[in-house]
C-alpha cells in the first residue's frame, strides 16, 4: 500500500480507476479476512470476495476524511454489508424498536441524499441530516445486520457465546439450548448492545467502548454483568 493512503483515496474519488484498483489489490488479505466469514453458505468464495471488492469500493467512495476514522474501520462493515445483501441473512438477534427506527431513519436519510447530491453520502453528511452522532449510526448499521452463528468463536478471544454460558457437563444442553435467543431479548439495552457486538458481530472491548461512546472498563462490567443475567435466566 502506498504511504499515503488517503491521498490514493481521494485520487479514487475523483475517477482514478487504476488507483482505486490498486487499493482493492493492496486491500485484498483483509477483503478475503471478511469474505471467509460467509464460507459455507452455498456461494462460490471467489464470488464472495468479489462482492467484497464491491463493498471495499463503495467504501472508497463514500469515506470522509473529517469522520475522524481509520479507513479500514469504515469499509469493513461496507465489506461485509454487500455481501449480506446478497445472501439475503435474516438477522437472528432481536434490537430494540430505537434501534430499528434509527435504522430506518438512516436508511431514508441516505435515499434522500443520494438523489439530492447523486452519489452515497458520507457518514458526516448522513450524521447532519438525521441528527445522529457517528457512533449512534455506526451501531444502529451493525446491530441492525444479520447476525453470526451463535457458535462462531469470538476473533479477538476464540470463544463462542455458548461456549461462555456453559459449564462442566453441560455443554451439550447448552449447544441444544434453543432460548438462548429469547433469554437475550430480556436483557437490558446496554447489556444487549454489548452481546451483540461482541459476541455476534466479533467486535473487541475497545471497539465496543467506541461505539457506545463508553470506557472499556464499563464495557467489561455490562459484559460481565450481561453474561450472569444470561446465566441466571437459562437455569430457570
Amino acid at each position: 500500500m502506498s504511504g499515503d493512503i488517503y491521498a490514493d483515496i481521494r485520487r479514487a474519488q475523483n475517477g482514478d480507476k487504476e488507483t482505486a484498483g490498486r487499493l482493492v489489490e493492496d486491500n485484498s488479505g483483509l477483503i478475503w479476512s471478511i469474505a471467509r466469514r460467509f464460507f459455507g453458505r452455498g456461494t462460490d468464495p471467489e464470488d464472495l470476495y468479489q462482492l467484497g471488492c464491491v463493498g471495499f469500493l463503495k467504501a472508497i467512495d463514500g469515506f470522509d476524511e473529517e469522520y475522524g476514522t481509520c479507513f479500514s474501520t469504515y469499509a469493513v462493515p461496507k465489506i461485509a454489508g454487500e455481501i449480506r445483501r446478497f445472501l439475503r441473512d435474516d438477522g437472528m438477534v432481536k434490537v430494540s424498536r430505537s434501534t430499528k427506527e434509527c435504522s430506518a431513519k438512516i436508511k431514508a436519510a441516505r435515499f434522500t441524499l443520494e438523489q439530492r447530491i447523486g452519489r452515497e453520502p458520507t457518514i458526516s453528511e448522513i450524521s447532519k441530516e438525521t441528527g445522529l452522532t457517528p457512533e449512534e449510526i455506526a451501531f444502529a448499521e451493525i446491530a441492525t445486520g444479520p447476525a453470526e452463528s451463535l457458535q462462531k468463536e469470538n476473533g479477538e478471544d476464540g470463544f463462542s457465546l455458548e461456549l461462555v454460558l456453559s459449564d462442566t457437563g453441560s455443554e451439550e444442553r447448552m449447544l441444544e439450548h434453543v432460548s438462548l435467543r429469547a433469554a437475550i431479548d430480556t436483557l437490558p439495552e446496554k447489556e444487549r448492545q454489548v452481546v451483540v457486538l461482541r459476541y455476534y458481530h466479533g467486535m473487541t472491548q475497545q471497539s465496543c467502548a467506541r461505539v457506545m461512546r463508553s470506557s472499556q472498563v464499563q464495557i467489561s462490567r455490562l459484559e460481565r454483568r450481561a453474561i450472569t443475567l444470561l446465566k441466571e435466566y437459562l437455569k430457570e
